[in-house]
């Protein structure tokens, strides 16, 4: 796929333009990740579903996805409407065709999207826009504040034994991302651990570069308690195994501290991958009425507001950031707003590559990602 990827991206979808949005078609189908589509069945105060299909008609069926990967699978299968897609999957779904481009004058608060995001590369080919920003932020370091009395300053407490604080070895205390994209953490580790290995950019890494990460993650091995996709299992493990430290997202933070856990969470000194997520739309979508009615519905501030205070994450509409309840106006502060330019967002690793002239392409990194998970 990688070899085809520049001659896809720059022909694109072939898929006829939709001009205008008609009646909705009664329902709209969307591949989401945990937590960004919800209608109040966990708390009644985050809910951005029902409004949405009492105005339109369209019912909104939510698929959720624990990683970039399961993803591409669901979109490639067909039979879904959107995708909250994240820089590491984008790109692919450009490249295989499964998404269309988006007419954005059918998106009437297109022109409030965040200036940063409205022509970002993860979604914008050739000049062309193939999603609606949704929402962005960091992968976090989340810690046990038991275990850790300060915030820890440095990955080196996911990725080397040492004994803890509390006398004991971070070993089967630790949890890893179970998704290949999670060879990039490694990396950014890296590029302040070993600054003679080069790194330049944490997607983007040649031979020797690549085999010092996997080197890393196979030490990395042995500490590991389980690596980690599903949201809820994660923060079950913080509740009940024991686990003290792991990347995470925002999402789990928040709901293990509003259920009054001793729970944490940092960037730490060498910095933090994280994901910018797109709403993109099948290139055969059943139900494209409905699907730019969600669009549209989705850059609310109500809406990107209360999700962004749910999720710990950070709006792609800048007005969302005031006169939110859920968020206050602080919210968008303390879920990192301001830290855009430190975080090295999600995208897919790529052959031909800007930094240096030849790196490691994606498929290589999804290959021995499960070899080092099966500790081979």
């Amino acid at each position: 796929m990688t070899a085809l990827l520049g001659t896809a991206l720059a022909a694109g979808p072939a898929v006829a333009e939709v001009k205008e949005v008609g009646p909705g078609e009664g329902q709209v189908d969307i591949v989401a990740w945990p937590g960004y589509i919800e209608r109040g069945e966990t708390d009644k105060a985050y809910d951005w579903v029902t409004g949405f299909e009492k105005e339109t008609g369209c019912k909104v069926n939510v698929k959720t996805a624990g990683t970039s990967d399961e993803m591409v699978a669901l979109m490639n299968e067909g039979g879904f409407d959107l995708v909250t897609a994240s820089g590491d999957a984008s790109l692919r779904l450009v490249a295989g065709k499964r998404v269309q481009e988006i007419n954005t004058s059918l998106v009437p608060s297109w022109s409030t999207v965040d200036e940063r995001l409205q022509n970002a590369p993860w979604h914008t080919v050739g000049g062309k826009h193939y999603g609606v920003p949704y929402q962005w932020g960091p992968n976090v370091l989340m810690y046990n504040t038991n275990t850790f009395k300060e915030a820890p300053k440095s990955w080196s407490v996911v990725f080397e034994e040492q004994t803890l604080a509390d006398g004991k070895s971070n070993k089967g205390r630790i949890q890893a991302y179970d998704g290949a994209i999670y060879i990039a953490d490694a990396a950014l580790y890296l590029m302040s651990k070993k600054p003679e290995l080069g790194i330049k950019d944490p997607y983007e890494l040649n031979e020797d570069q690549y085999k010092a990460a996997l080197d890393l993650l196979r030490q990395q091995h042995g500490l590991i308690q389980r690596y980690w996709h599903d949201a809820t299992v994660q923060t079950d493990d913080f509740k009940n195994e024991g686990v003290i430290a792991s990347g995470s997202w925002p999402y789990q933070v928040n709901l293990l501290q509003a259920d009054k856990k001793p729970i944490g969470s940092t960037i730490p000194a060498e910095g933090a991958t994280g994901w910018a997520d797109t709403t993109m739309m099948h290139s055969e979508a059943a139900h494209p009425n409905c699907a730019y009615k969600w669009l549209e519905h989705s850059l609310q501030p109500k809406l990107q507001g209360d999700l962004a205070a749910w999720f710990g994450s950070n709006p792609a509409v800048p007005a969302a950031c005031k006169g939110n309840a859920l968020l206050t106006d602080e919210g968008c502060k303390t879920n990192g707003f301001e830290n855009f330019d430190k975080i090295r967002f999600w995208k897919t690793p790529v052959s031909k590559c800007a930094s240096q002239g030849t790196c490691v392409p994606y498929y290589r990194w999804v290959t021995d990602y499960i070899a080092v998970i099966g500790g081979r």
